[in-house]
């Protein structure tokens, strides 16, 4: 009864998704390996019921007539293996191994999604990361062998096989099966689990690596979407929180740094400021000195000319000076260009600061509103499960009531009329 919903969203007939990660502008890439043309599941399955192809005969209402498979690896692996390119060719080999087991003439749909953002990898990597994986969508067909009975006319025939019927049987192709285990003991194990085997088998002797099997015999919980999204964003929202903190503590960090910076600038600012007055009149000294050096005489009684004078007393102490103040200089400039570093370090991290301040609220009002989906869900989970269900149960007696009723009456015409 649930399979229009299910191909409703495996083939993206939808306006709006439980899922708020599907990305309707990449939908075009997701890749069909096999569909049903124009048909829907429904219609596929009541044209091969017609043609004769399989059999739905002895199926109670409420049977499984179709399976779902959903084939997945961390997108982190794909991510490290080049990402859409390598994800279909991965798919490709999958829906390979799906054709082993159900029969390629069974698979009604299989398409890859590539259309759903990975939030939580996209911000730890700074760009979108999607999730891809496989949808494949089939019919649990076995090959019923139907006998000859024993009101047979021909007595040869009693009990052989008078013909083979595909019949659709979801418990049995999946039934648990027997195998043998290490200690050399026979065990029932899940069909389920002995899938996943030959699926990680079949991909590593393909040639893909690089992943490993589900947990054998996991008990984890199947959580549906909603509850599972609630989970996930609960897990991104204390990621977030964690991430804020640890850049408050680097802000004030780098504010403390940025402020001793700032005052070891200010002050050799200020002798800068002082020395500079210093330098220009050495500056003046000693053009005057160069210039005019014939005017410069050597105290009277010295046999030293004026060149030699000022050579040995003026441009020793004004090299001396220009020396002590371009160190100064250079000094300011190595604390003004330290200042500036660290105060783009802290610009830096109060921007940071604000971009996980702004994720977390965010996160946080969609956290607060799949909380009150998966409470409206469970609200009508538990409605459908009591009175609904009553409800139907009666309306189910009923109606096989009046049935055996007609046929009732339907039967004494027949006993009349033939009287």
């Amino acid at each position: 009864a649930s399979i229009g919903k299910a191909e409703r969203h495996i083939e993206r007939k939808n306006r709006n998704y439980e899922n708020r990660n599907v990305d309707l502008s990449r939908t075009p890439l997701n890749i069909h390996f096999k569909d049903c043309d124009d048909l829907t599941y429904q219609a596929h399955l009541d044209k091969l019921v017609e043609q004769g192809a399989i059999s739905l005969r002895g199926l109670k209402k409420d049977a499984k007539l179709f399976d779902e498979m959903i084939f997945d690896v961390n997108s982190a692996y794909f991510e490290k293996k080049g990402g859409y390119e390598y994800a279909k060719r991965f798919y490709e080999e999958a829906y390979r191994f799906a054709e082993e087991e159900y029969g390629t003439e069974n698979i009604v749909s299989a398409v890859m999604h590539a259309d759903e953002l990975n939030t939580a990898l996209t911000e730890q990597l700074g760009h979108p990361v999607y999730h891809y994986h496989l949808h494949v969508v089939a019919l649990p067909v076995v090959d019923k062998e139907i006998r000859w009975s024993k009101r047979c006319k021909d007595p040869a025939l009693v009990g052989t096989i008078k013909e083979v019927v595909h019949q659709i049987s979801h418990s049995k192709k999946w039934a648990s099966q027997k195998v043998i285990d290490e200690t050399g003991h026979p065990q029932m194990v899940k069909s389920y689990s002995l899938l996943q085997d030959r699926f990680f088998h079949h991909m590593r002797d393909a040639g893909y690596d690089g992943f490993d099997r589900g947990e054998r015999g996991s008990t984890a919980e199947h959580l549906a979407v909603t509850e599972y999204k609630v989970k996930q964003e609960q897990e991104r929202l204390a990621q977030i929180q964690d991430a804020t903190e640890t850049a408050k503590a680097e802000a004030k960090e780098y504010t403390t740094k940025a402020a001793d910076a700032r005052a070891k600038a200010q002050k050799a600012q200020e002798q800068l400021n002082a020395a500079a007055p210093k330098l220009k009149n050495m500056e003046n000294l000693a053009r005057r000195y160069t210039n005019n050096a014939e005017r410069v005489l050597p105290p009277s009684g010295t046999l030293e000319s004026g060149k030699a004078y000022r050579e040995r007393k003026a441009i020793p102490v004004f090299q001396k000076l220009i020396t002590v103040l371009r160190g100064l200089f250079h000094e300011y400039l190595d604390l003004k260009e330290q200042f500036n570093r660290l105060n783009r370090s802290y610009h830096m991290a109060m921007n940071k600061i604000t971009t996980l301040e702004n994720a977390f609220d965010r996160v946080n009002r969609e956290k607060h509103e799949l909380a009150s989906e998966v409470e409206n869900y469970n609200t009508l989970r538990r409605g459908y499960g009591t009175e609904t269900i009553e409800a139907e149960v009666r309306r189910i007696r009923d109606q096989e009531a009046t049935q055996k009723r007609h046929r009732q009456v339907n039967r004494n015409r027949f006993e009349m009329d033939s009287r």
